[in-house]
């Protein structure tokens, strides 16, 4: 099985970040989106939490149980 990892802030997670999430899809069996938070960056949008309930949403319609979302 290859599994691969997309790590980011998503601040927000965007349709271009959904477009990488669907090609890496067809390269790799699992994808994993780690969602990072950098307390020396601006203020985000998001809390880590509303970003990875928005990212699972997402995630959810558009690739099923071959991805997930995880807080680093």
């Amino acid at each position: 099985m290859r599994i691969s990892l997309y790590p980011g802030s998503f601040d927000p997670f965007t349709n271009g970040h959904l477009d990488v999430v669907d090609r890496a899809l067809a390269i790799f069996d699992k994808l994993i989106v780690a969602v990072a938070a950098n307390p020396e960056k601006r203020q985000p949008l998001f809390t880590v939490d509303e970003r990875l309930d928005l990212i699972r949403g997402s995630l959810e319609v558009a690739t099923a149980s071959r991805s997930r979302a995880s807080r680093v």
